[in-house]
């Protein structure tokens, strides 16, 4: 059975009903239990599974997560809320250098299976030190899986994907998208990590993007199709692992590529994109050169209509589509 929920529930679904199934996973984090943490992913969780299993945390991300690496690598599966993404850089050590290397450097001898969850990206009037999109970052970090679903679908499939794996997931859920509602099964399902999924099919330009941006990508191609321009959508979905067969394929399909993303644009994940796309075989396909469209380089102001001015847009998306046409 299908039904419409939010993105938010579909998250704490994922993650109720992964309690359920494995007595190992746990829940931890700051004011997520009676509170039902920052932005209320967590209703009803402490009432179902008690203080034992959600687990609420001082204000110190250094040491929640560093517990929670230390509970990995004894048999436990944390799955660890950061209230912002920008607090990565709090306990940046706990995560790149070792929930990152502890499997490698052990010879595989010790598993890290942990879900670090955070709210991720602008748009809220959160302002510069509670709104960045840092994906990045982490993709930078070999160990790291990395994953921004787009849609409630999504958001639950990936993460249950994300609990059950053995290795450590930084699972960015950008904030604007929480109250946004989609059709989820009641059934259990899991999406595969490192699998893009084609949101809407054309065969003029492709257009790689993910997190909130897929549906603004959708909202352009919705207008462009009046016009008989097919512009086909792909969410990445999981930037590390990337379905780079998906993206390549399209690309050699349209000859075209536009790469959007909420990120400052400067050195974000369309860079890496771009650069495997021009070192691939969908390089000589190509009719036009590669667009990206990011987030301007500077600190994200409070103001809400500066803050809006530095994000992509639609009009942005489609001067980008129209220029590779």
């Amino acid at each position: 059975m299908t039904r419409e929920i939010t993105y938010a529930e579909a998250v704490c679904e994922a993650m109720s009903e992964e309690m359920r199934r494995d007595p190992d996973v746990f829940f931890m984090g700051e004011d997520i239990g009676v509170y039902n943490g920052a932005f209320g992913v967590s209703k009803g969780m402490i009432q179902e599974f008690g203080e034992e299993r959600v687990r609420e945390t001082p204000i110190s991300e250094t040491a929640y997560v560093g517990a929670a690496v230390g509970a990995a690598m004894m048999g436990m599966r944390p799955i660890v809320e950061l209230m912002f993404s920008d607090f990565m850089a709090v306990c940046w050590d706990q995560i790149a250098n070792e929930a990152s290397k502890v499997r490698f450097m052990l010879g595989g001898a010790v598993k890290v299976p942990m879900v670090l969850r955070t709210a991720s990206g602008g748009g809220t009037g959160a302002a510069a030190q509670h709104s960045q999109s840092l994906e990045n970052l982490y993709c930078h970090i070999p160990g790291l899986k990395v994953v921004v679903p787009s849609t409630a679908f999504d958001a639950k499939g990936l993460l249950k994907a994300a609990i059950r794996d053995d290795n450590p997931v930084i699972f960015l859920e950008q904030k604007k998208l929480y109250r946004v509602k989609g059709l989820v099964p009641e059934e259990d399902y899991a999406i595969p990590l490192g699998v893009a999924d084609v949101k809407r099919e054309g065969a003029d330009v492709t257009v790689v993007t993910y997190g909130r941006m897929v549906q603004m990508s959708l909202e352009v191609a919705e207008k462009l199709a009046a016009e008989g321009v097919g512009v086909e959508v792909i969410d990445v979905r999981s930037l590390v692992p990337l379905d780079r067969e998906t993206i390549i394929a399209s690309v050699m399909k349209t000859k075209r590529a536009v790469i959007v993303h909420e990120a400052v644009q400067f050195s974000g994940f369309g860079a890496e994109v771009a650069a495997m796309l021009a070192d691939s075989e969908a390089f000589f396909h190509l009719d036009a050169p590669i667009k990206r469209v990011g987030a301007y380089y500077t600190p994200i102001p409070f103001n809400p209509i500066l803050e809006a001015s530095i994000f992509p847009t639609p009009e942005r998306i489609e001067a980008a589509i129209r220029e590779t046409l």
